[in-house]
């Protein structure tokens, strides 16, 4: 197996069109996984730890710009009011030597249906950043993810970055496992509220062939909240609304039997985490109008 370490992104990108079946890797903590157990054998690896460019983030014109080599722990400690879902999802991650190590464009580039950080992704409605000596392009986070561990890039690009405007309301997360810690998700919801555009985002991880939304429980849930008021009067949600959004989250799931839970658990836990995402959503909605 052959190592290719570039300096610049220039270089990177060189590389990469030179090789298309080069496996890039920068934290290494799916890539190394699959070296491990002997499920991954590339003929090369491209090494991305020493392009510096890839380690910054920014703030522009309202929407951050998250570099494809931040790890989860700076997503926690710099980004957590900015993307409090995102944090949330990266809490769940591992160790603290994995989240350390880790990074989101990792998470997108593998496109596993487990991955943590997709559902908040989804909920807020990314953008991926993606390069190749032939330009740059941007594709939205609904259209990333084509397939099992399969994504939307070309073989000669790269992801340079995740573009997300932040939620104007509160955002929620929430993972179930076999275990509390350092587990593979059986199941997992992240929710966005968006009053600004009365709009609500949703998104599944581990419960359907690839990470996804649950689009006819956004449009009930935005439906409800425009025609009763509450996007101006932040009343207590009816009990029927929050059982109804639950329903139509776990209906958008297609899950499957294996090791970690059954089809039905995964459904079911999704309608339950979708009822509690919502509900400590809409709570904070409505503190943030008392404090203000």
């Amino acid at each position: 197996m052959d190592f290719l370490q570039p300096v610049t992104w220039a270089e990177a990108l060189e590389a990469k069109a030179a090789h298309p079946d080069a496996v890039p890797i920068a934290g290494g903590t799916d890539v190394m996984v699959g070296l491990n157990f002997g499920h991954l054998r590339p003929a090369l690896l491209l090494d991305l730890t020493r392009v510096a460019d890839l380690r910054d983030w920014a703030v522009t014109d309202g929407a951050v710009r998250l570099g494809a080599g931040v790890s989860y722990a700076r997503v926690i400690s710099e980004l957590g009011d900015r993307l409090p879902g995102l944090a949330m999802a990266s809490r769940t991650i591992g160790s603290p030597q994995i989240r350390n190590r880790g990074t989101v464009a990792g998470n997108l580039a593998t496109a596993s249906p487990a991955g943590d950080a997709h559902p908040a992704l989804l909920a807020a409605g990314a953008e991926v950043e993606v390069a190749s000596v032939r330009g740059t392009r941007r594709i939205p986070i609904d259209d990333f993810y084509t397939g099992v561990k399969r994504n939307a890039m070309d073989g000669d690009e790269l992801i340079t970055a995740v573009h997300v405007v932040p939620p104007s309301g509160p955002q929620q997360y929430s993972k179930i496992g076999t275990r509390n810690a350092m587990v593979i998700s059986v199941a997992a919801f992240g929710l966005a509220l968006h009053p600004d555009r009365r709009a609500v985002g949703t998104g599944i991880g581990s419960a359907a062939p690839t990470p996804r939304r649950a689009p006819a429980a956004e449009e009930f849930l935005a439906g409800e909240l425009d025609s009763s008021g509450l996007w101006e009067s932040r009343a207590e949600l009816p009990e029927a609304t929050i059982a109804r959004f639950g329903e139509l989250v776990a209906a958008a799931a297609a899950p499957i039997d294996d090791v970690r839970g059954s089809a039905r658990y995964r459904v079911h836990a999704l309608s339950v985490m979708a009822r509690r995402a919502l509900t400590w959503a809409w709570a904070d909605h409505r503190s943030a109008t008392q404090e203000a």
